[in-house]
C-alpha cells in the first residue's frame, strides 16, 4: 500500500528554484551608494543571482555605482539582459566606467520611473535613500489606484525597512491605509524568500482608478502631466 510522501525541505527548495518564473523582467530600485554595512553588498549580489537563476531580466536606474552597480553586474555576468534607464543629467554622477547591458537615456526623473514601470513585470526595492523610497512608494500608490497589478517586493535586509513597515502598519491602524492595500507590500529578509513570495502573489481587485489606464495611455503620459 502506497502512502503520501511529502517533499523534504531540500526537495521543496529545489522545486521552488526550478520552477519557471512568471516574470520576464523585474525592476529593482536601490541606492547609488553601497551603504556602510557589507551585508547590503551581499544582498544586492544575491538578488542579482536569484534573477539569473530564474532567467529574469533586469531593469534598473542605470547607474554603475553603489548597489545599482552590484545588482546589474551580477545579472549581466550571469547572462541575463540588463536595461538601465537614466536621465541625461545624472550620467556624470551615477555612471563611472562602463555600464552593464543597454542604457536608455530619458529627459527627467518622471520619464525614468514611467519607463522602468512600463518595462517591468514586478518591482523590488533593495536598501536605498530618498530616491529608492520615492520610487517604491510611487509604484505602491499606482497599485492601490489600480494603475497596475504588478507585485511590489521589499527586500528588508537585516531589518533595514522595519521602521517603514511599522509606519505602514500604524497607518492601517489609524485608518489611512486599508487592510487590503497593506497587502500590496510583499516583504522578506532574503532574496530567495522574496522571490518565492512574489511568484505566489495574487493581486487584489483594487477599487478606484481602472488598470486599463496603463493600456489606454502610456505611463509616461501621466508622468508628463506632473512636469
Amino acid at each position: 500500500m502506497e502512502t503520501d510522501k511529502h517533499p523534504t525541505q531540500g526537495e521543496a527548495t529545489a522545486m521552488i528554484t526550478s520552477k519557471t518564473s512568471r516574470f520576464k523582467r523585474i525592476c529593482v530600485f536601490c541606492g547609488s551608494s553601497s551603504g556602510k554595512n557589507p551585508i547590503y553588498h551581499l544582498a544586492a549580489v544575491e538578488l542579482g543571482n536569484q534573477l539569473v537563476e530564474k532567467k529574469i531580466d533586469l531593469v534598473y536606474g542605470g547607474g554603475s555605482i553603489g548597489l545599482m552597480g552590484l545588482v546589474s553586474k551580477a545579472v549581466y555576468d550571469g547572462g541575463c539582459h540588463v536595461l538601465g534607464v537614466i536621465p541625461k543629467v545624472l550620467m556624470p554622477k551615477e555612471i563611472i566606467g562602463e555600464t552593464c547591458g543597454d542604457v536608455k537615456l530619458v529627459l527627467n526623473m518622471h520619464q525614468r520611473k514611467a519607463e522602468m514601470a512600463r518595462q517591468a513585470d514586478a518591482f523590488i526595492a533593495l536598501p536605498g535613500g530618498y530616491g529608492t523610497l520615492e520610487e517604491l512608494l510611487e509604484v505602491i500608490t499606482w497599485a492601490q489606484l489600480g494603475i497596475h497589478q504588478k507585485p511590489v517586493g521589499l527586500l528588508n535586509v537585516d531589518g533595514y525597512y522595519n521602521s517603514l513597515l511599522s509606519f505602514i502598519d500604524n497607518a492601517v491602524d489609524e485608518g489611512f491605509i486599508t487592510a487590503d492595500a497593506r497587502r500590496i507590500v510583499v516583504a522578506a529578509q532574503t532574496a530567495r524568500e522574496l522571490m518565492y513570495k512574489l511568484e505566489e502573489f495574487e493581486p487584489e481587485n483594487w477599487t478606484g482608478v481602472k488598470s486599463s489606464w496603463e493600456t489606454e495611455q502610456p505611463l509616461g503620459y501621466f508622468a508628463s502631466r506632473l512636469i
